[in-house]
């Protein structure tokens, strides 16, 4: 009983960390690319980590790695953070 009793109760924490993991990202399209400067303009719905409305802003990369993987026009949900004053992408992927 005490195993069943576990195993539900890992089962159901994952699932609470997929959502919470999902309720971080936020719903986006990508405006502009500049790889020079390693920054994503984005148009975005709410930032609700970072307590932010919708609107297109620019944003730093955590990777510049990360702006190979995207073209202006697409929709993405990212994640954002503030880092040392800069908010960061530090997640994207497409949006489904």
């Amino acid at each position: 009983m005490k195993k069943i009793t576990a195993l539900i109760l890992a089962v159901f924490l994952s699932g609470a960390a997929l959502a919470q993991a999902a309720e971080t990202l936020s719903d986006g399209e990508v405006r502009k690319i500049d790889k020079d400067a390693a920054k994503l303009t984005i148009k975005h719905g709410p930032i609700r980590n970072l307590d932010m409305p919708g609107m297109t802003m620019v944003f730093r990369v955590k990777d510049k790695a990360m702006l190979d993987q995207v073209k202006a026009g697409e929709k993405i949900k990212f994640q954002a953070e503030n880092i040392n004053g800069a908010l960061t992408v530090t997640q994207m992927e497409p949006a489904k």
